[in-house]
């Protein structure tokens, strides 16, 4: 489900195929990315991808990383849910401002993961 980069905006999945959860909210990822075609979606299965994740382990399923271009903006769990995810997306396009979005709390690790991800796993048609 990588998207197409027609966008510059990116809402990766971060799960795992044996994940009972992560198999449920994979229809709603699909819901929520055909209702945002101002993003690109990508689902990313963390084990079959293990050398894109690098040193990052997903402590919680399912677990979203947001990025404009190369900047991420949100890295973390999210509760399965359409609508949590749809106002989160949503909290995250209308804080476009460079200034408010540069102080969006994200981790360290996350600048790291969304380049080993754009370079690999993103890229890939």
């Amino acid at each position: 489900m990588a998207g197409s980069t027609a966008t510059n905006w990116w809402v990766v999945a971060l799960c795992a195929e044996w994940c009972n959860v992560c198999r449920e909210w994979r229809d709603v990822f699909r819901k929520a990315a055909a209702a945002r075609p101002d993003m690109d979606f990508a689902w990313v299965d963390v084990e079959d991808e293990a050398e894109a994740m690098g040193d990052y382990d997903v402590e919680t399923f399912p677990t979203i990383l947001v990025a404009r271009a190369d900047e991420p903006l949100f890295l973390g769990p999210v509760q399965p849910s359409g609508t949590h995810l749809a106002r989160l997306l949503s909290s995250l396009k209308h804080t476009q401002t460079d200034e408010a979005l540069s102080r969006s709390p994200v981790s360290e690790e996350a600048p790291l993961l969304l380049a080993r991800l754009q370079a690999g796993v993103l890229s890939k048609p």
